[in-house]
């Protein structure tokens, strides 16, 4: 109970403050009006008062009318005749769906920049071998990757294998001094048993040149064997290194190719071009029925402000944008209702005005009546003002 009575105390004195505002006070027995400078000022006061409100009234009037006669469109448009006004609405129902049409491309989302557009328009008739070169330049490109990367690993075995044969090789050597020295220390050790200790050591002898000479003649015939499959890996390689090369210039041909032809269709990927492309050949379907919806619209447009002429209407061209309007009453009942209420409001601020300047006027002419002297002053000061306002 409590917070309504709050409430409903706050909604008076907001009205309170409102009214208090809207009232124009004057306060002559403040003013000395034997003092030239207040009076003027006084008088001043009322006259832009005066001036203000005028002008206002003016721009009010201008709008108040504007409004009626959107009213009194509404009322000739709606006492049509059956057969007319069947006619007006076919117009404009066509006229209504054409601009849903538009404002459906209008919004919808995705739609090809016309950068993009322009450049897809521009190679139109080339885009589709264009992706077909791009792809086969891939594929290509691809292969030639392929091969190098085999030749590459081809080449990293053979130059493995090149380097552990050196490596037997060294070994070989290394094993035949190891041979030569043990062969030497056992005929030395073998000539001390004999003439030292008188020892018969023949078949020591017999024994360790024999083996000694087993061992040599299979570390030469191994050296051998690394010796020639070194030639026959180095002459691989050699081969290698040409077809290599080969297949490099193959490879830098194939980047160059396929860098020339993404730069010339600006993109990236065959991929991304055939999307473009798709894209492109939606977007122009589209382009070509929002083109066609245009010129409908404007010949519907023309069409249905030809019917308008015929009647006494202010302003024919206002209703090809209300369309929706000759076609549902519903909406036209809420132009309606919102154009009385705009008219009311416009009304409520006029009378408002009138009463300002009438106040100001009151005002001046009790100023004349109580101070005779000041009606030459007061019609000097109007004069001044329509001067300067015309």
């Amino acid at each position: 109970m409590g917070i309504i009575k709050w409430l409903s105390g706050k909604k008076e004195k907001a009205e309170k403050t409102q009214e208090d505002v809207q009232q124009t006070v004057y306060e002559r027995e403040k003013t000395d009006f034997r003092n030239p400078d207040e009076r003027k000022r006084y008088l001043t006061n009322c006259l832009e008062q005066i001036e203000d409100a005028e002008k206002e009234l003016a721009l009010l009037r201008g709008e108040y009318n504007l409004v009626t006669a959107y009213l009194t469109d509404m009322e000739e448009i709606e006492a049509l005749p059956e057969e007319e006004s069947e006619e007006l609405r076919l117009v404009a129902n066509k006229l209504l769906l054409l601009e849903k049409e538009r404002g459906r491309y209008q919004g919808r989302k995705g739609h090809m920049s016309d950068t993009e557009f322009k450049q897809m328009e521009s190679q139109e008739e080339e885009i589709e071998e264009g992706i077909a070169k791009i792809r086969e330049a891939e594929k290509y490109h691809k292969l030639v990757q392929q091969d190098l990367n085999r030749l590459d690993g081809e080449r990293n075995a053979y130059q493995y294998r090149h380097s552990e044969l050196q490596t037997m090789m060294v070994n070989l050597r290394g094993m035949a001094i190891i041979c030569l020295t043990a062969l030497g220390a056992c005929l030395l050790m073998l000539a001390v048993l004999q003439f030292g200790f008188e020892m018969d050591t023949k078949i020591g002898f017999l024994i360790s040149v024999g083996a000694a000479a087993v061992a040599i003649a299979v570390f030469c015939i191994k050296y051998t064997d690394a010796q020639r499959e070194i030639g026959r890996v180095e002459k691989a390689a050699n081969k290698l290194i040409l077809l290599q090369n080969k297949v490099k210039i193959r490879y830098v041909n194939s980047v160059n190719l396929l860098d020339y032809l993404y730069m010339k269709y600006q993109v990236d990927s065959s991929q991304k071009l055939e999307g473009l492309w798709k894209k492109y050949e939606h977007e122009k379907e589209e382009r070509r029925q929002y083109a066609e919806a245009e010129a409908k619209t404007a010949y519907y447009r023309e069409q249905m402000f030809g019917i308008l002429k015929r009647y006494q209407l202010r302003d024919p061209g206002r209703w090809l944008r209300q369309a929706a309007a000759i076609v549902d009453s519903r909406e036209m009942v809420e132009i309606r209702h919102g154009l009385i209420e705009r008219r009311q409001a416009l009304r409520e601020q006029m009378e408002y005005n009138q009463k300002v300047a009438g106040a100001a006027e009151e005002e001046l002419a009790k100023i004349e009546e109580d101070y005779p002297v000041c009606r030459e002053e007061i019609a000097a000061l109007r004069k001044e003002y329509m001067q300067a306002g015309s």
